[in-house]
């Protein structure tokens, strides 16, 4: 995020918790957005337009998740926090499949949905494992509030709990870069696995430790499996 509020619950006395009903990348719809200080401008008028949040990675207290608001341009990109209490739905990246065929036709042609429509009546490479879009494609996907532009790349989330071999790595990059060169949209697949998000063209390079977004910060692993269960808040 370009910029973040102050957690509301910063203190060494709160208990953080881990709800595991929201993960990363998911889309809620709230009923309202609480204000902090040094709020950008633009937020209030893009929540109006939207009232909906995407979930990021970041610990909060009990009650409490990190989220993130989406204005207009490329670059307002709000980090702030909402309570449990006031999510009314969820959307997640692989859920919003099914709603590429509901777009109006202009919106349905724009590089990004053609590429993702591809993808999905051929969706192969990917075997039995679970996908969807994220970035400006799942947000538009899921609240239906025009986002993706000419330029858009396409974002995809891969739901990965168990080990992928590197061969199946490489194999779906390929995929995926074959893709995009036909459809001439950049792509972009990150694999959610128990230490978090690591770019698949990361791992799909061999390197003997790759970057995984969690929850608790950014590390660098070497393998992003090996991971107990206690410590999968992502």
């Amino acid at each position: 995020m370009r910029v973040c509020a102050a957690a509301p619950f910063a203190s060494p006395d709160v208990l953080l918790g881990c709800d595991t009903r929201w993960h990363a990348h998911d889309i809620l719809r709230v009923r309202r957005l609480e204000t902090f200080d040094n709020e950008p401008a633009w937020v209030r008028d893009a929540f109006a337009r939207a009232p909906f949040v995407v979930v990021r990675r970041a610990q909060a207290a009990a009650g409490f998740l990190a989220i993130g608001v989406r204005g207009a341009a490329r670059n307002e990109r709000y980090g702030t926090w909402a309570r449990s209490e006031d999510i009314e739905a969820v959307f997640r990246p692989e859920a919003l499949l099914s709603r590429a065929s509901e777009l109006a036709k202009e919106r349905a042609a724009l590089p990004v949905f053609v590429a993702l429509d591809a993808l999905r009546r051929d969706a192969s490479c990917f075997d039995s494992f679970t996908w969807g879009p994220t970035g400006s494609s799942g947000f538009e996907l899921a609240t239906g509030t025009p986002t993706v532009t000419t330029t858009s790349d396409l974002d995809l989330l891969i739901r990965m709990p168990n080990h992928l071999t590197l061969d199946d790595a490489s194999r779906i990059q390929t995929a995926l870069d074959q893709h995009a060169a036909r459809t001439g949209v950049r792509i972009d697949a990150q694999l959610e696995t128990p230490a978090g998000g690591v770019a698949l063209t990361e791992y799909a390079l061999r390197k003997a430790r790759v970057m995984a977004r969690h929850a608790n910060g950014p590390q660098l692993v070497a393998d992003p499996w090996a991971m107990s269960s206690a410590q999968t808040c992502l």
